[in-house]
C-alpha cells in the first residue's frame, strides 16, 4: 500500500469508530478530517508550513462540530502533562505556564536559560542555546501541547539532552528526519558528560515538528 492509501485508510477508520460509537457524521466533520489528514501529509513531506494551515484548518472544523472530543484531547494531554511534571521531580522554584497559544522566540537575542514546565494548545518555540545565559550548571524543560512547532539550535559546547515524542509529525536532528505516526527520540550531544553546562528538554506533543541542529 501507498503513503496516500496508508492516509485514506487512517481517515476511513476514525470515521468507522465515530460511527461505532454512535455519532453521526456530517460534512463538516468528514471535511476536517480530511484536512487533517492532508497537513499530516504535507508534513510529513516537510512542507510543514502549509502543513500546519490544513491542520489548523481541520482542528478548527473539528471544534466546531465536535467541542466535547476536542475538550478531551486536551484534557488527556493535560493530564499527561502534569503526569509528566511529577516524574521528572521539578522544584516549587521552576517556571511553570500553560497558555491555548503560546509563541517563544529566544533565537533573536540573548535569553536566561532556566528550568521551565510549558504547555500549550497550539505552540512554536525557536530557540538558539548559543543565545542562552544559563542560571544553574543542570536545566531540565519540559515543553508539552496538543500542536507544536518546536526548533532547538545547539552549541557545540552545550551538553543537551532530549527526549522527544510526537504522535503526529516530524522530527529531524541535523537533517535526518522521521515523519509520520508515533515518533520518539532519545538524544544526546557528544561530549554530554563533560560539559560544564547541561540541558534536557522533555518534548511531546500530539501533532508536531521538531527540529534540532547545530549552528
Amino acid at each position: 500500500m501507498n503513503k496516500k492509501g496508508q492516509w485514506l485508510a487512517v481517515v476511513i477508520i476514525v470515521i468507522g469508530m465515530l460511527m461505532l460509537l454512535n455519532r453521526s457524521i456530517n460534512l463538516l466533520t468528514v471535511a476536517a478530517l480530511i484536512l487533517l489528514t492532508i497537513g499530516m501529509v504535507q508534513v510529513r513531506k516537510g512542507d510543514t508550513h502549509k502543513g500546519y494551515r490544513y491542520l489548523g484548518i481541520g482542528a478548527a472544523l473539528l471544534l466546531l462540530d465536535n467541542l466535547m472530543i476536542v475538550f478531551l484531547i486536551v484534557l488527556a494531554s493535560l493530564a499527561y502533562f502534569y503526569s509528566k511534571n511529577k516524574k521528572i521531580h521539578l522544584d516549587g522554584h521552576v517556571m511553570r505556564k500553560q497558555n491555548f497559544m503560546a509563541r517563544y522566540y529566544w533565537d533573536q537575542s540573548p535569553w536566561t536559560l532556566r528550568s521551565m514546565s510549558l504547555w500549550h494548545a497550539m505552540g512554536e518555540i525557536n530557540a538558539d542555546l548559543s543565545l542562552s545565559l544559563p542560571e544553574e550548571k543542570q536545566t531540565i524543560v519540559l515543553l508539552q501541547g496538543v500542536m507544536g512547532n518546536v526548533r532547538l539550535t545547539l552549541p557545540e559546547d552545550y551538553g543537551v539532552e532530549i527526549e522527544a515524542s510526537v504522535l503526529f509529525g516530524r522530527i529531524s536532528v541535523n537533517g535526518e528526519q522521521d515523519s509520520g505516526m508515533m515518533n520518539k527520540l532519545v538524544w544526546r550531544t557528544p561530549g554530554y558528560e563533560s560539559s560544564e553546562h547541561k540541558a534536557k528538554f522533555v518534548i511531546s506533543y500530539i501533532v508536531g515538528d521538531l527540529n534540532i541542529s547545530n549552528p
